[in-house]
């Protein structure tokens, strides 16, 4: 699914961090910066996945490779089944498998 917005500059996203680690909360960042107090309060929480801190979820790293692992496997069996089709057509053509019987 496309994002509706595009992604907060790194920048941005640093800075509310490093203001959420020096005690403010999210619902004050989010009502003095545009993301809102739930986004804030996620990007806590992957930055404390990234740090060690917490462990009940994916470190960025760990996303980043599981989304590669997802698409190089979805891309291989796009090719496996259009070499079975193609396999199966050669066969076919060259009649090395026999063909089915129809029923009449």
């Amino acid at each position: 699914m496309p994002r509706t917005k595009p992604a907060y500059a790194p920048e941005l996203r640093q800075r509310i961090l490093d203001l959420a680690r020096a005690g403010r909360t999210p619902a004050s960042l989010a009502r003095e910066f545009e993301p809102t107090e739930t986004t804030i309060r996620n990007w806590v929480a992957q930055a404390a996945r990234d740090a060690g801190v917490r462990t009940d979820g994916l470190t960025t790293e760990e996303r980043k490779e599981l989304n590669e692992l997802r698409r190089e496997v979805r891309t291989l069996r796009e090719e496996r089944d259009i070499l079975k089709k193609a396999a199966a057509w050669f066969a076919q053509e060259t009649g090395a498998t026999p063909r089915r019987p129809s029923s009449t």
